[in-house]
């Protein structure tokens, strides 16, 4: 089922069930102007069945410092869309040579509270590769199945407080990794497109 093919169908329809009233994810107010950003979603066709590809960012960073994500980052005036963002930063954060990848669909935006809004672009990333990761925003490059993301009982939901503002958001704990907050969000929207499921 988990081919490139019928990954990229199901990606083509953008057929999102409607949002979840009771649990709000973040949008930037109108009066904010957010910042143009981009990440890969990394597709690994691995013999096993497809993996997604992420990031853990080393501990010194600025922003979302030792957290768990796709590799990605803001818009740059070189950068001729959205996909071009996507392919330059993974290639710089990864060493994925971005000839590699093959664009197969588009995740919805997402707003992140820092000031960003993400556009998740969906690559589809044939083995092998040579992985040379940036030791100054990157600590570890793993894989984890695709599959473990579409099965709703590996999903968790989390609500508290922040700065007096109730938050929502999403983790799926893999093993003793915790991919959570934006990266979590952006893994339930691919999991929405895919499955139908709401």
């Amino acid at each position: 089922m988990l081919s490139r093919d019928w990954l990229a169908e199901r990606l083509s329809r953008q057929d999102v069930p409607p949002p979840d009233a009771d649990f709000p994810l973040y949008v930037h107010p109108p009066e904010r102007r957010p910042v143009p950003a981009a990440v890969l979603v990394p597709v690994v066709n691995q013999p096993g069945g497809p993996t997604l590809l992420f990031t853990q960012r080393t501990a010194h960073l600025h922003d979302h410092a030792g957290q768990i994500s796709f590799p990605g980052g803001r818009v740059d005036e070189g950068d001729a869309d959205r996909v071009a963002t996507a392919l330059r930063e993974a290639e710089e954060e990864t060493g994925i040579d971005r000839g590699r990848v093959q664009i197969i669909g588009t995740l919805p935006d997402f707003d992140i509270q820092t000031g960003f809004r993400v556009t998740p672009v969906v690559g589809w990333v044939e083995p092998p590769f040579d992985l040379s990761p940036d030791p100054f925003e990157v600590a570890e490059i793993f894989e984890v199945p695709l599959g473990f993301f579409l099965d709703p009982e590996n999903h968790r939901r989390h609500r508290d407080e922040l700065n007096g503002r109730i938050r929502h958001y999403y983790s799926m704990p893999y093993g003793e990794r915790n991919i959570w907050g934006a990266t979590a969000g952006m893994l339930y929207s691919l999991y929405r497109i895919l499955t139908g499921r709401a």
